[in-house]
């Protein structure tokens, strides 16, 4: 039987784990509102890539999910509903941060960053 060098072992268990904390924190994501589901699954997909290409498939294939993985991995598409989303909740974070903060450097960063996150979303292909 031709085992892997323990460092190869330990990378692989990595990936594993990073890849299960991933789907975890998706399935979290199904049922709060506030936390992303999606991009969880495309960090596991990831991850198991690398440490457990049959889990990668098997979220490839999702009932679900897996056009979204699919389409995220062969175009770099977001669906256009996922897009207005998150656009709106960037929106609304940044009315809360600026609401809530006095300080106007914080609000003007955060606004550059979502604004920069919200430009690379809409200019992603529509799935």
């Amino acid at each position: 039987m031709n085992t892997p060098p323990p460092a190869r072992r330990r990378r692989v268990l990595v990936y594993r784990a990073v890849g299960f904390v991933a789907v975890a924190l998706a399935a979290v994501g199904v049922v709060l509102p506030v936390m992303p589901t999606t991009v969880f699954l495309l960090i596991a997909v990831w991850a198991f890539a690398r440490g457990s290409p049959e889990l990668a498939e098997r979220l490839r294939q999702h009932p679900t999910y897996g056009r979204l993985i699919r389409d995220w991995e062969e175009r770099g598409a977001i669906p256009t509903r996922a897009k207005v989303a998150a656009v709106a909740m960037m929106a609304v974070s940044w009315g809360l941060v600026a609401y809530t903060t006095r300080n106007v450097w914080i609000a003007g960063a955060v606004g550059v960053i979502l604004t920069g996150v919200g430009a690379y979303v809409v200019s992603r292909p529509a799935a």
